[in-house]
């Protein structure tokens, strides 16, 4: 008997990591399989799988003792991903893979097993295949559902099979094997039409312009309106206004979604940018993610999309504050005892509510029925430091019937979206990568909006009339720059800068 040695992986956070397999087996009058290196109940239970489907595979063993050691040894090691190399370390061992012409360690094999041999598709396909080419493996081996998922990674061998005999053959005779097609990324980034168009929107031209520049820079926004003025509305619309994914930003979206197992039958690749939209009972764990072996949460599963929040103030309070660190480094570190585990949080976030606990608070025909008491508790569920970090705050007016009636229909999302995507350009060769204004740095802000004496008057004078922290006055040169990115002006003038501040609305953040 020979033991056998082949490299499988374990899914920590988004991150992939090389967990070797290690499979010893003699001989023995009595059958038994031990599995060490601290495995969990699915892995334990899989024993049962393993032997089951291989005997159903055609692959006779007869009795004997195995230990199977998944290394390193204090790894907690969890999932259905080592059905597959457990399986092939017993027939290798056994004596039952005859002429193997490629070593079994120059590929990483993952996939889980039906008790008749067949593999289960699975998640985390792009996150495997990149630690591959990391390693410097001459492929991968797994179920042929996830293949071209993983085929979007350049330089590696992606081999999607069916059955464990199917394996087996191709260590025996690889020659009768060809890999997955490599899949290009722009025959796949296409950009959606969106189910809300702003041409459908009837008036409300400021709170469209604000959108855009949120849009545009990448700036979180806060919509105050009273109930059916169409908040949520324009909400679903900013899809439509976003620019397209690049094929960076397209890997980190699909590695996010294939972890969380979100990926749709068939669907290999995110080309879209997410759109989550959590309930507002949501737990703190379910916004930034959590749990005993952490998962993404939905500030993470809408990573390089946007995440909106309706109905802001029915956040628990404990929910929201949880928000202030994502928003801020664009990124979450969740620690646990087996490690720390960290999630991309990279969104525009665009936040809906109602200036009461009523809703008609300023409402031009119905009357608030609020007293002060009960409007200051509604508004006090969102605190400082969180209205800080949403950088454009947006009065939303009722619709009047004029409004709905007229025909005449407003600019399309299209042309919007056509601007949006220059400033974009505009920022992407200032700042020679994917970046927008928004994650603009201390240097950045003091480097690309600086102000000439009048304007930083006007910026000294809109502090002290609206007591703004420095975090809030970095944010207005930051939304300053992005509206003179819309106008293609190389400079931020004094007209960039007071809408700017118009748009850090006073009236809904006190």
């Amino acid at each position: 008997m020979v033991l056998s040695r082949l490299q499988c992986v374990s899914l920590i956070g988004l991150e992939a990591v090389p967990v070797d397999v290690e499979v010893d087996l003699v001989k023995t009058d009595k059958m038994s399989l031990v599995i060490v290196g601290l495995p969990d109940t699915a892995i334990r239970e899989s024993k049962d799988r393993v032997l089951t489907a291989v005997k159903n595979s055609g692959f006779n063993l007869g009795t004997f003792h195995s230990t199977v050691n998944l290394a390193p040894g204090d790894l907690r090691k969890e999932g259905v991903l080592y059905d597959l190399p457990i399986a092939i370390g017993l027939i290798r061992s056994g004596g039952l893979l005859k002429k193997e012409l490629h070593p079994l360690n120059e590929f990483l094999i993952v996939g889980e097993l039906n008790l008749n041999g067949d593999l289960r598709p699975l998640s985390g396909a792009l996150a495997i295949a990149l630690l591959a080419k990391e390693l410097g493996k001459k492929g991968i081996i797994l179920p042929a559902s996830n293949a071209k998922e993983a085929a979007f990674i350049e330089g590696i061998a992606i081999y999607g099979m069916h059955h464990l005999k199917e394996v087996i053959e191709f260590f025996q005779s690889p020659e009768n094997f060809a890999p997955e097609k490599q899949i290009s990324f722009h025959a796949q980034l296409e950009h959606p039409i969106p189910s809300v168009d702003f041409s459908d929107i009837k008036g409300q031209a400021h709170v469209k312009r604000a959108l855009e520049i949120a849009a545009a820079g990448g700036h979180n926004i806060v919509l105050s309106g009273p109930p059916g003025c169409g908040k949520t509305l324009m909400a679903k619309a900013i899809p439509g206004i976003m620019p397209p994914l690049s094929l960076e930003e397209a890997l980190e979206v699909t590695r996010v979604h294939s972890i969380a197992g979100l990926l749709k039958p068939n669907q290999y690749l995110s080309t879209q940018r997410p759109f989550r939209t959590p309930h507002h009972t949501v737990s703190y764990a379910g916004l930034i993610g959590g749990g005993t072996h952490p998962r993404p949460g939905e500030i993470s599963l809408a990573h390089h999309g946007i995440l909106f929040l309706d109905e802001l103030p029915e956040f628990s309070r404990s929910v929201l504050e949880v928000l202030r660190q994502p928003l801020e480094d664009r990124k979450v570190t969740i620690s646990r005892a087996m490690g720390n585990y960290t999630f991309p949080t990279n969104v525009l976030c665009i936040a809906a509510m109602n200036p009461c606990p009523c809703g008609y608070l300023g409402h031009p025909d119905k009357p608030c029925k609020d007293s002060a008491m009960q409007i200051e508790n509604y508004r006090r569920k969102i605190s400082g430091p969180l209205w800080d970090r949403l950088d454009i705050h947006v009065d939303v007016s009722p619709i009047r019937y004029d409004d709905l009636a007229q025909s005449q229909s407003s600019e399309s999302s299209s042309s919007i979206r056509h601007r949006v995507i220059k400033a974009r350009e505009k920022q992407h060769q200032r700042f020679g990568k994917a970046k927008s204004n928004a994650l603009m740095t201390a240097a950045d802000i003091k480097k690309y909006c600086s102000l000439d004496t009048s304007s930083f008057a006007i910026l000294k004078m809109g502090i002290e009339q609206m007591a703004l922290s420095a975090r809030a006055c970095d944010r207005i040169l930051k939304v300053s720059r992005t509206i003179a990115d819309l106008e293609d002006k190389e400079n931020v003038t004094e007209d960039h800068l007071l809408e700017a501040l118009n748009l850090r609305n006073h009236h809904i953040s006190h």
